[in-house]
């Protein structure tokens, strides 16, 4: 599991970013908590690198930064 502070704030967010995640391999499930100030993005799944996740969000449009 990583998480990451993000920008993704708001449901239409998630649906921007949802593809580019989705296509990341390795990838079992994802999470943003857009209640919390930081907007944590959390990732589950052992095949994944941190900066796979990045990339990814980054592609999307949004900032991300690792927090763990």
């Amino acid at each position: 599991m990583n998480q990451f502070k993000t920008t993704i704030n708001c449901q239409n967010c998630i649906r921007t970013v949802t593809g580019f995640l989705n296509e990341v391999p390795g990838i079992e499930r994802w999470e943003v908590d857009t209640a919390d100030p930081d907007k944590i993005l959390t990732v589950f799944g052992d095949a994944v690198t941190a900066e796979e996740i990045i990339a990814a969000v980054e592609e999307a449009g949004f900032d991300i930064a690792l927090v763990n």
